[in-house]
C-alpha cells in the first residue's frame, strides 16, 4: 500500500508537466535560467536608484547616520541660484550642442557615403576619437586652448594679428569652448550610425526617383530623410542624454578651476560630485541626482513622442 501510494503522488507530477506544450516549456525553462541574471541585475541597477530616491529625503554627511528631512533638500534646491545657473548651463549643452552634432555628423556621413577611395581609413580616422578616453581628449583640447606659445588657436591667430582669446578662462568662452569639444568626440560614432542607416536604404529608392527625373536635393527631402527617421530618433535621444549627463570633458579641462569661471561652464553631473564627494552632503546631492532623472526621463519621452508623430 505504501509503494501505490508513492505511485499515487508521483503520477500526477509527471502528468501536470506532461499537459505542458513544448512550446509552454522552453519558455519555463528559459525563464528559469535568465531568473538569476534578471534578480541581480535588478538588484544591483534598481536597488540603488531607490536608495538614492530615499537618500535626497534625508540629511546625511557619511559620517552619522541618516535624519529624514523631508523636502528640505528639495526646497533648498528650488532656493539656490547656484543650482539654476548649472540648470541653465545643462540645457545649453543640449539645446545647442545636440542639434549641431547631429547636422555635423549627417553632412559628414552623406558625403562620405558616396566616397569609395579609402572610405575604410576615413571612417576609421572619424571613429578614433570615440574610442579615445574622455580625459586624454579633454587635456588634449585644453592644451590647444592655452595662449602662445603654447596654444596651437592662439598660435594661429596670432599671424593674423588676432588678439589672444582666454577660451576656458572666460565665463562667456569657457561653455562654447567645452561644447566643442564634446561635439568633436562624439562626432565619429554619430557619423558610423548615420552611415549604418544610410546604407541600410534599398539602392531601389534612389533607382526609380532618378528614373522619375527627381534631382539629388528632392531625393534626400522625400527619400533619405524620411527613411533615416529611426536612426535620427536613436542618435537625438542618445545625444541628448550624453549632452545632459557631460562631466568628464568639463571636469578635466577646467581642473584648476572645476566648473569655470563662476561657474559658467558646469553642469549638473558636476554639481552633484562637487556637493557629494567636495562638500559631503549626501542628501543634497541625491536630491540633485533625482532632478537630472527627472529631466532625462521627460526629455526623452518628450522627443521619442514629437518624433514619432512626425
Amino acid at each position: 500500500m505504501a509503494q501505490g501510494a508513492i505511485t499515487d503522488d508521483t503520477v500526477p507530477r509527471g502528468r501536470a508537466w506532461d499537459r505542458f506544450s513544448i512550446r509552454t516549456k522552453r519558455v519555463i525553462w528559459a525563464w528559469a535560467f535568465l531568473a538569476l541574471p534578471i534578480i541581480f541585475y535588478g538588484w544591483i541597477r534598481f536597488y540603488p536608484t531607490f536608495q538614492a530616491f530615499w537618500i535626497s529625503f534625508t540629511d546625511w554627511d557619511i559620517l552619522k547616520p541618516a535624519q529624514f528631512v523631508g523636502l528640505e533638500n528639495y526646497d533648498k534646491l528650488v532656493h539656490d541660484p547656484q543650482f539654476w545657473k548649472v540648470f541653465r548651463n545643462t540645457f545649453t549643452y543640449l539645446i545647442v550642442g545636440t542639434p549641431i552634432s547631429l547636422v555635423i555628423a549627417f553632412l559628414v556621413a552623406y558625403y562620405l557615403d558616396r566616397v569609395r577611395f579609402m572610405h575604410g581609413f576615413i571612417r576609421a580616422l572619424y571613429f578614433l576619437p570615440f574610442l579615445t578616453t574622455a580625459a586624454a581628449l579633454a587635456w588634449v583640447w585644453r592644451w590647444i586652448y592655452q595662449p602662445v606659445p603654447v596654444g596651437l588657436i592662439n598660435g594661429l591667430l596670432s599671424q593674423f594679428g588676432i588678439p589672444q582669446q582666454p577660451f576656458l578662462k572666460s565665463t562667456t568662452q569657457g561653455l562654447p569652448a567645452i561644447m566643442v569639444t564634446a561635439i568633436w568626440a562624439g562626432l565619429g560614432f554619430q557619423v558610423i550610425i548615420f552611415l549604418a542607416g544610410l546604407r541600410a536604404i534599398p539602392s531601389t529608392y534612389y533607382e526609380a526617383a532618378r528614373i522619375d527625373g527627381l534631382g539629388e536635393g528632392a531625393i534626400l527631402r522625400k527619400i533619405t530623410l524620411p527613411l533615416l527617421k529611426p536612426t535620427t530618433v536613436f542618435l537625438v535621444v542618445f545625444s541628448s542624454i550624453g549632452f545632459l549627463r557631460i562631466f568628464d570633458s568639463v571636469y578635466n579641462m577646467t581642473s584648476n578651476d572645476p566648473g569655470g569661471p563662476l561657474g559658467s561652464t558646469k553642469p549638473i553631473v558636476l554639481m552633484i560630485y562637487q556637493t557629494a564627494f567636495s562638500s559631503f552632503d549626501m542628501g543634497y546631492a541625491a536630491a540633485q541626482t533625482v532632478v537630472l532623472f527627472t529631466i532625462l526621463l521627460i526629455v526623452s519621452l518628450l522627443q521619442l513622442f514629437v518624433l514619432r508623430n512626425r
